[in-house]
């Protein structure tokens, strides 16, 4: 199956130096406490040229414990195969192509993608152009991982490293 889109898709996302999104139990206090610290990571102005935030069933849930909603005036698309909810911020969506099928008809201009497992499988079918990580000064031992299983390499092109404060750094890569 080719899938096919007309805008471009990023990721911003903060990762421990093992490469964790989260303890094992969802949490993120560990980047959350220390967050301050790395000063100007320039999620504002990436959020600024987002439309659109594609992220799976977990990446919602997360952000509805957060107590506010972080994306107002966004297009949100929910990728879930069991998620029902009435929520009028979101779209849910069943399949990969029934999304980008979606967000293409309704001129959708640039995607943020968000989760774990959205980020996989956008990497897994070639879809995804553009990856930003900020990496904290912690090390985790375990815990969910941005990154899962690929069925080949993943050619990354580095564009931008910058140290910021408090021990993260920053590294943005072109995808492909």
């Amino acid at each position: 199956m080719t899938l096919d889109r007309t805008f471009p898709t990023a990721v911003t996302i903060g990762v421990s130096l093992d490469g964790f999104i989260a303890r094992p139990d969802g949490d993120i206090e560990w980047l959350t406490s220390r967050g301050e610290a790395a000063g100007d990571t320039g999620y504002e102005e990436f959020m600024a040229g987002i439309d659109t935030l594609a992220m799976g069933r977990g990446t919602y849930e997360k952000v509805l414990s957060f107590g506010f909603w972080p994306y107002e005036g966004k297009r949100v698309a929910v990728l879930s195969t069991t998620l029902t909810t009435d929520d009028p911020r979101v779209t849910v969506y069943r399949s990969l192509e029934e999304l980008l099928t979606a967000l293409t008809e309704q001129g959708a201009k640039s995607v943020y993608v968000d989760g774990g497992r959205m980020v996989t499988t956008f990497l897994r079918e070639g879809l995804l152009d553009e990856l930003t990580l900020t990496t904290a000064p912690v090390l985790l031992g375990s815990g969910l991982p941005l990154f899962g299983a690929l069925d080949q390499d993943v050619e990354l092109t580095l564009r931008e490293v910058k140290a910021l404060g408090g021990g993260f750094t920053q590294a943005r890569y072109d995808v492909g």
